[in-house]
């Protein structure tokens, strides 16, 4: 069987239904083989846009997502969303075509040392040299990208290997001795933290995406319930604890609740669960959560006691972890938390989030993110980009349900909602995806309407246009003396763009226009890009300044 052959072979052992992906002169073979094979192929309009739908197809589902490019450009223009996974802890698999073997480091046209270039942004990568090697190292591949802590890997195919024959025997499993991840937690770490839990009166659970990315949900649930713990949700975290249970304290950090941060801050226990004390969570390091002894469960060994150092470690799977924490917890003797719990309610009924309504006819971005919310029932896959847009959606969306959140958290990348949507509605066509957009950001990869039309995919497309790069315009505003240097934006026509791609567009203006148009825009049997005029200086607060506290939050309402 020829290389090509053997790797689409691979990718169907390994369950795959859909590729991402662009082709181009150094992977023609492997494009030649898809062709009769019962894989989808979803054909973006940039590399980029591939990884990050391949990324968004994997965050909705738990499965790895696939994306495929050609070698040099192609390759490059793959890393951001690389990169972007890496940072999250998303399952991915890249293929990138290479030059032929006896071409590599002569400067070929279009080479690229792949390897090289992803070594720092990937779990790990492979350059193919033997056909003879490459079911295993597809094997090995989805091995590495699922378990433990997820994240990307890259396999780098050079085109003679593709067109090489070898016979094709996949491994029905793999047996790594250097790579064993940790699953279950060690019973005496569980024990020492279940006598903190019993001495604990204002104990805190930090929710984070290892909570997500373990299907964790249900057992985060009844050990919060158990334990009557408040719980606060990391931006990577959301979904993973349901954000309208009274146990919930929304989301700490930069622009956190402020009862998320007092709370935190207060603590005599705080209960880390799949979070790796990311900065815009802990803000001055030294003054997070200073009271309090530390339980952190993860099951990367590297991220504990990495940024904040912890008095408990359990290294493990969340959903197992906390499964024996629940076990344990049968017949335990709670200790009473009524007190915290009425100062936690005190300062959610002083402080909630807000923000001002105004008479001066402009939309708030903050009252469509709750329409949007009331009109889906929070039932909507909503992806978000970057900036402010991200902040507004992660504080007034209400996040029910696991992986219904999908965002750029560690990278920050602009450009990765869009199509990270695109690959959720692939995975989910029954459910309704949303991407919530600044007018910035939409334009990274505004290209995939032409994947939306090809694909007759049903995605809505909000955009909250400012006329700003929005979040750097507010440090700018806050920081710099409003001196806006390369922020203020010259937008395009939207609508027009969206209708030259053959899609719905349509422009919002009027506050009193919003929930009608997010009726429209729902009901539309297909894509929909709607442009909403927004408060042009409209800030996200609270916010906690770059190296402060976070119990130092400014601007407690927008």
């Amino acid at each position: 069987m020829k290389g090509a052959k053997i790797i689409i072979e691979s990718l169907r052992k390994e369950g795959v239904e859909v590729i991402f992906g662009y082709p181009g002169g150094s992977v023609i073979p492997f494009f030649d083989v898809l062709y009769d094979a019962p894989i989808k192929f979803i054909l973006t309009r940039h590399e980029q846009a591939a990884a990050h739908a391949a990324d968004g197809y994997a965050r909705s589902t738990g499965k790895v997502g696939v994306c495929v490019a050609t070698s040099g450009p192609g390759a490059t223009n793959l890393t951001t969303g690389i990169a972007t996974a890496h940072m999250d802890s998303v399952p991915i698999v890249a293929i990138t075509g290479q030059v032929k073997t006896s071409l590599i480091g002569n400067d070929a046209f279009q080479e690229a040392d792949v390897t090289g270039i992803t070594r720092s942004i990937s779990k790990y990568n492979y350059l193919v040299k033997d056909v003879k090697d490459l079911a295993y190292t597809v094997k090995e591949a989805f091995h590495f990208a699922r378990s433990g802590r997820p994240g990307p890997i890259v396999i780098d195919l050079p085109v003679d290997v593709q067109i090489q024959d070898a016979e094709f025997k996949y491994p029905e499993e793999i047996n790594i001795r250097s790579y064993k991840p940790t699953f279950f937690g060690h019973p005496g770490q569980i024990k020492r933290a279940l006598r903190l839990i019993s001495k604990s009166k204002k104990p805190v659970i930090l929710a984070g995406g290892g909570v997500v990315i373990a299907n964790a949900d249900k057992e985060l649930l009844t050990f919060a319930e158990k334990i009557k713990a408040p719980v606060a949700i990391t931006l990577m975290g959301m979904g993973g604890f349901p954000s309208t249970n009274p146990l919930s304290l929304g989301m700490p950090g930069m622009h956190g609740t402020v009862y998320a941060n007092m709370a935190i801050t207060e603590s005599d226990l705080l209960i880390s669960v799949g979070c790796r004390f990311d900065d815009r969570i802990t803000g001055k390091l030294d003054a997070f959560a200073p009271e309090a002894k530390i339980i952190h469960i993860d099951i990367d060994p590297t991220s504990i006691s990495k940024n904040i150092k912890v008095d408990i470690p359990i290294v493990g799977d969340a959903k197992n972890i906390l499964g024996q924490l629940n076990k344990e917890l049968e017949g335990f003797d709670v200790p009473d938390l009524s007190k915290w719990q009425t100062k936690v309610n005190e300062w959610k009924n002083k402080h909630p989030l807000a923000y001002k309504k105004n008479n001066t006819g402009k939309i708030k971005p903050q009252h469509i993110i709750e329409e949007i919310y009331k009109q889906t029932k929070g039932k909507a896959i909503i992806a978000t980009e970057v900036g402010q847009n991200q902040m507004w959606t992660a504080q007034y969306y209400q996040f029910d349900y696991n992986r219904h959140f999908l965002s750029s958290g560690g990278l920050g990348t602009m450009g990765y909602g869009f199509p990270a949507a695109i690959g959720a509605k692939v995975a989910n066509p029954d459910k309704e995806v949303i991407v919530i957009a600044g007018d910035g950001s939409i334009q990274m990869n505004i290209q995939e309407l032409a994947t939306l039309s090809m694909y007759n995919l049903n995605v809505k497309i909000i955009i909250l246009n400012n006329h700003y790069l929005g979040m750097v315009r507010q440090w700018q505003e806050l920081f710099y003396k409003k001196r806006y240097s390369g922020t203020p934006l010259k937008n395009p026509d939207f609508v027009k763009i969206a209708e030259g791609y053959g899609i719905k567009g349509l422009q919002v203006k009027k506050i009193n226009e919003v929930e009608k148009k997010v009726k429209e825009i729902l009901e539309f049997k297909g894509s929909v890009l709607a442009d909403f005029l927004i408060e042009e200086e409209e800030n996200v607060f609270p916010m906690v300044p770059a190296g402060e506290a976070i119990n130092r939050m400014i601007g407690g309402m927008a």
